[in-house]
């Protein structure tokens, strides 16, 4: 069962649900303030592989960025 993101609009508690995926934009609750209006959030995720010679690194789209580039290198942030 996958994990979702949520984030609460009255109280900007970010929290995070296992759920069915038929039940990932069904309405949830704050578990900070009990409010209805919540959604989804954006997940992100970070995946590494290594060398042959045991060093890591990141895999692309992971790290760094800001959420208009991905993770390249643009002209919309200092990335």
């Amino acid at each position: 069962m996958p994990i979702y993101e949520y984030v609460c609009a009255d109280c900007g508690h970010k929290f995070d649900k296992m759920r069915p995926m038929s039940q990932a934009t069904s309405p949830i609750g704050c578990v900070h303030c009990g409010s209805s209006a919540t959604s989804r959030a954006l997940s992100l995720f970070a995946s590494v592989s290594k060398t042959r010679n045991g060093e890591s690194h990141a895999g692309s789209g992971t790290g760094g960025g800001c959420g208009s580039c991905g993770g390249g290198h643009c002209g919309s942030c200092s990335h």
